[in-house]
């Protein structure tokens, strides 16, 4: 049983060099990748080009540019309006801020909680391990996050769906009133580049990944499995042969009682 005991007691301090360096590895992981989620979304701006062709050439504009850009609201441009005067200011259809700014204020707390993460694991992980509450603290915010991320990449998957559809020129050109006249002449001349954006939503469920496989590393820095695994059972690969050194073999001779009876008579 001691035995047992000093073998459990030493297979757990030779694993624990080894897992440290990984855990703080994956935290970097965790770190970069959280960066890449909201930079990729916080620091996106786009622009796609119209062009509108009035009977009357002089009030033509064909380059009519669009921009817009992170948190995607008040999106507006001016479109001539082919009846001379001034042009007509048109907005966008939708605004589309909530689930940015979510998706982006979930990728910077994530980056800063692994950030303190990293530093107290590698600082202070005596007083981490201290009665266990830090474990169990760092569980309940990693699944918080895992889930947080799930919610937010989600949303914001959909905002990005509906912000293609808000910036699409086609559906752009119906909005402007000089294009429903037969008489003018509206096309797009470039589209919008919408891979940043893509590779946001990317980002964001690589995340939900990363930190729902984040829980098992820190689920087993709470020890709560440690009692149900059990040491293992040395066997010896030969068997053990029986010590003949304390058995004693007692031979006895004696007459055949026959003979010692014809003798007496």
């Amino acid at each position: 049983m001691q035995e047992e005991q000093d073998y459990h007691l030493q297979s757990r301090h030779s694993a624990q060099p080894l897992r440290r360096p990984l855990y703080d590895m994956f935290l970097l992981v965790l770190q970069f990748f959280a960066i890449f989620a909201f930079s990729t979304c916080g620091s996106y701006s786009g622009m796609f080009k119209m062009s509108v062709e009035c009977k009357n050439r002089t009030e033509s504009d064909l380059s009519i540019e669009v921009e817009f850009e992170y948190p995607f609201r008040s999106v507006y441009f001016d479109a001539p309006t082919c009846k001379g005067g001034n042009p007509e200011r048109l907005f966008l259809v939708g605004d589309y801020s909530s689930s940015a700014e979510f998706f982006v204020t979930i990728g910077v707390f994530a980056f800063l909680y692994s950030t303190a993460a990293l530093s107290i694991y590698v600082f202070v992980f005596d007083k981490y391990k201290e009665n266990n509450k830090g474990p169990l603290i760092d569980l309940g915010v990693t699944a918080v996050f895992a889930f947080m991320w799930l919610v937010s990449s989600a949303a914001w998957a959909k905002g990005l769906s509906d912000v293609k559809m808000a910036t699409d020129p086609d559906k752009v050109i119906t909005l402007i009133d000089a294009c429903n006249n037969e008489e003018n002449r509206c096309r797009e001349v470039h589209d919008p580049v919408m891979s940043g954006l893509n590779t946001s939503v990317a980002f964001g469920f690589i995340n939900l990944i990363l930190w729902a496989g984040n829980l098992w590393f820190v689920f087993k820095e709470t020890g709560i499995i440690a009692p149900f695994m059990r040491a293992p059972v040395q066997t010896s690969s030969h068997r053990e042969e029986p010590d003949f050194n304390h058995i004693q073999i007692y031979q006895t001779h004696t007459k055949p009682r026959c003979s010692h009876w014809f003798m007496q008579s």
